[in-house]
């Protein structure tokens, strides 16, 4: 049961007298533990609520309106996250600086993020029990898998149940579950033939995997103490791409291209870009996206843009003949190596800009910023950028359209003519 921690006025569940600190005990017989539970047994029609109040059980009967009765829980998830138990040697969050946000610092694996987020899990904090459930609920998952061998995979995650925790990412594929997978490449040590043969199990599990991403490990400048790791050269990186184009879903990161200094694939071949959020296909996505969507002359205001590394020479292709000034920001937070925009921070954007001519604007990616607030990962704020450079800091959505709509003529009218 979860406690209801507070009843929305003049709503179904307020009409019928439940009350805040109540529990939620089921729904029409099922028993409610987190939100899983409570969204996939709550009801489009009237159904049984259970309710505890001071140990005493009753039951009201409600209609959900705008598919909600009412009820508020004391976080989303209506319970705490499970934190990770492995002790992986790629781990990003050990490599963290000690002056970031201290939400950052809390290494979660909580299978229930990967159905609602689209967070990456590795299956070792789940149960018998939960795997059923998943199931049953027809839930899709996904799961960092990084090999399939489970020796190699005990070793990489540091965890004695990594390997046999592969078992219910093959039940969940027998079942049928949607599946998303993700392989955090770590030269000499889980690619080459390990790829090939992680690649050839996955893509054997059938069209229950929808997708596959080979991403580069990420290290940062902050590894005092942690296994010895390093970058892929050209040469390996290359080798990578001609691995993953072998097999059927299977997708390298953006970064290995760069490293590789290869073409992109066609944008038809990214299959609709499922594991955008990984790094894999923002590249062809934005550059067609704004080719497409482009359909008046820049506006000749001069304006800034500040982004990784990695990002800034595809920016100034596509901003060529504008009057906007691309800066790619050198990382200096986390290290020369971290090249992506979503890891820039506020200080170093101010550092390296700071007297720069900027324009009427800088624009940045929204991906610098935590999720509904304006506030970078060592805690600056917009609102604190944009006066330290004396200009006004912009968020913009990293996609071809949002782009094209901040440094293009008259896009506002052509858009709602179509």
């Amino acid at each position: 049961m979860v406690i209801i921690t507070s009843v929305e006025p003049r709503s179904p569940a307020d009409k019928a007298g439940v009350k805040p600190n109540d529990r939620l005990v089921s729904i029409n017989g099922s028993e409610i533990n987190d939100r899983l539970d409570y969204g996939f047994y709550l009801p489009e029609t009237a159904a049984t609520f259970t309710i505890c109040r001071e140990e005493k059980i009753y039951s009201v009967r409600l209609t959900p309106k705008n598919g909600e009765v009412g009820l508020g829980f004391s976080t989303y998830l209506m319970s705490e996250k499970s934190r990770c138990k492995n002790n992986c040697i790629f781990c990003f969050i050990d490599q963290l600086p000690k002056n970031c946000r201290e939400t950052l610092y809390f290494k979660d694996d909580d299978a229930r993020l990967s159905f609602l987020q689209g967070n990456y899990i590795t299956l070792t904090n789940l149960s018998d029990s939960d795997i059923e459930r998943i199931i049953k609920m027809r839930l899709p998952v996904n799961v960092s898998v990084h090999t399939t061998e489970p020796l190699l995979r005990e070793q990489m995650l540091r965890n004695k149940n990594a390997g046999k925790s592969l078992d219910y990412l093959y039940r969940l594929a027998k079942a049928g579950n949607s599946l998303n997978l993700q392989i955090v490449l770590c030269p000499d040590i889980n690619d080459k033939i390990h790829l090939d043969k992680t690649l050839a199990d996955l893509t054997s599990l059938g069209d229950c995997v929808k997708s596959i991403a080979v991403v580069p490990v990420g290290l940062t400048k902050h590894r005092e103490g942690l296994c010895q790791l390093r970058s892929f050269t050209e040469e390996e990186a290359a080798f990578v791409i001609n691995q993953c184009d072998k097999h059927k879903r299977a997708h390298a990161a953006d970064e290995f291209y760069l490293t590789a200094k290869r073409e992109f694939p066609p944008y038809d071949d990214y299959d609709g870009f499922p594991q955008y959020e990984n790094g894999v296909g923002i590249w062809r996505a934005c550059h067609d996206d704004f080719l497409d969507e482009k359909q008046s002359e820049f506006d000749q205001t001069p304006r800034s843009v500040a982004t990784g590394t990695a990002a800034a020479p595809l920016l100034r292709e596509l901003l060529r003949g504008s009057n906007t000034t691309v800066y790619a920001i050198r990382n200096d937070f986390f290290g020369e190596t971290v090249t992506c925009a979503g890891l820039i921070v506020g200080g170093d954007i101010l550092a390296q800009l700071e007297g720069k001519p900027l324009g009427s604007e800088l624009l940045i990616p929204s991906t610098m910023l935590k999720a509904d607030e304006d506030v970078f990962l060592d805690d600056m704020t917009l609102d604190e950028l944009s006066r330290g450079l004396g200009v006004r800091v912009k968020a913009v959505t990293p996609t071809g359209a949002d782009l094209v709509q901040s440094v293009c003529l008259d896009y506002s009218r052509l858009n709602s003519k179509r």
